[in-house]
């Protein structure tokens, strides 16, 4: 596979989506669907025993749009993620169960059985990979977004972000990742990068909305959303989320389960058909499709 470039990928063409609308519909007619794999099937392991059986129970972070989020029901979870999940199910030939639960959650929630599978914007680490096993689907990337109106143009690496004032947040790896972009501008002579924390996007948007910051950065796929809904920010650059080691996103399951083979290869079927590649679309993440999954890759190591 080919790795996520260590520095940024400043292409941009922006969300493609049908109309230009997320469908945030609880009846999700356009969700795409692939046909059994019976490969995928053959693969799971003769002693694994579904949550339920003929069911595929997948937790998954709701507050995570166009990744995972509610329908306009505020029942129904929708998103590039249960999309994804759709497809497993599908390959597997089971109904799809879809938990909404906290991020801190699914971890205890695999471990445990009480899932049979976590889809929630997870990204694979050789810590992680100590309880769980992983198959690859897409690529980890952070955003530089700024307003609409902003000067700035482009931050394709350290110096371009140099003396800007960035808002983030606290404790995340796009902290971990812009301090080390600082210390690199002051080592080189060039001003540091001024960093603003905060837990809540809400309050991240309006440092940026305020003038208090100048580039917004964190989950890319959540950044073009908000592009997409509010119009009023645009996108500068993006860059791996592991920086400067690529970083994949996958389902997790439990570790020795014997899940995660017949997953990667109803993961490949739907690459095959053309179902993958679709779901990503309709939410505008294509630019996040890896080359092919892959059954427990190499990790992020411990920082």
């Amino acid at each position: 596979m080919a790795a996520v470039a260590a520095t940024v990928i400043v292409a941009f063409a922006g969300p493609v989506c049908a109309q230009g609308i997320y469908d945030l519909s609880p009846a999700q007619p356009g969700r795409p669907h692939t046909q059994l794999n019976p490969a995928a099937v053959a693969a799971i392991g003769k002693d694994y025993k579904f949550v339920e059986p003929g069911v595929l129970t997948v937790a998954t972070n709701a507050s995570t749009p166009p990744l995972a989020t509610y329908a306009t029901d505020s029942a129904t979870l929708v998103g590039a993620d249960p999309d994804v999940a759709q497809l497993i199910a599908d390959s597997l030939g089971l109904k799809l169960k879809l938990v909404p639960t906290p991020w801190a959650d699914w971890p205890l929630g695999v471990t445990s059985g009480k899932y049979d599978a976590a889809i929630s914007n997870i990204g694979v680490t050789e810590q992680r990979k100590e309880r769980f096993d992983f198959s690859s689907y897409r690529a980890g990337l952070h955003g530089f977004f700024v307003k609409a109106d902003s000067k700035v143009e482009k931050i394709a690496d350290p110096k371009d972000a140099a003396g800007l004032r960035i808002v983030l947040g606290a404790g995340t790896n796009q902290e971990r990742i812009l301090l080390e972009w600082s210390k690199q501008n002051v080592a080189a002579g060039l001003k540091p990068i001024e960093l603003l924390a905060f837990d809540d996007e809400p309050n991240r948007l309006l440092a940026l909305a305020s003038g208090r910051a100048d580039v917004i950065v964190q989950p890319h796929a959540q950044l073009l959303f908000i592009q997409q809904r509010d119009k009023n920010v645009k996108r500068v650059g993006v860059l791996s989320a592991g920086w400067p080691e690529r970083s994949d996103v996958a389902v997790a399951t439990r570790k020795g389960a014997g899940l995660a083979v017949a997953i990667t290869l109803a993961l490949e079927g739907a690459y095959r058909d053309g179902s993958f590649d679709a779901a990503l679309k309709r939410w505008g993440v294509e630019e996040e499709r890896l080359d092919k999954p892959e059954t427990n890759p190499r990790g992020l190591p411990k920082y």
